[in-house]
């Protein structure tokens, strides 16, 4: 939700456009993954789509990085939006860790 609404923000109050895209499509693009990894058909359909999320997760702190340097967001703005990516990261990449371990992926 903070994804989307920050996007709404970007592109009406500060009419940024081309980034704010990329950040609503990486960012909204994680939480579905998620959601189609549970509804995986295997475990490795599981590992996949989480994989998915993954990355989909590190672009997305790549986008908020991009924005905070380029002045579009304040730091402020910015770092708040990284500690809860930051957090998506970690847990994914853990889980995924885990399955790497368990199934020898």
């Amino acid at each position: 939700m903070r994804i989307v609404n920050l996007y709404r923000y970007l592109s009406k109050d500060k009419n940024e456009y081309v980034l704010s895209k990329q950040l609503l499509r990486s960012g909204t693009s994680i939480g579905a993954n998620i959601e189609e990894s549970i509804g995986g058909q295997s475990e490795k359909d599981f590992f996949m789509k989480l994989s998915i999320a993954y990355k989909e997760a590190r672009e997305t702190v790549y986008w908020i990085n991009l924005l905070k340097d380029t002045k579009i967001l304040t730091t402020p703005e910015a770092e708040s939006l990284l500690i809860d990516c930051d957090e998506l990261v970690r847990i994914i990449g853990k889980t995924l860790s885990t399955l790497r371990k368990k199934n020898n992926y």
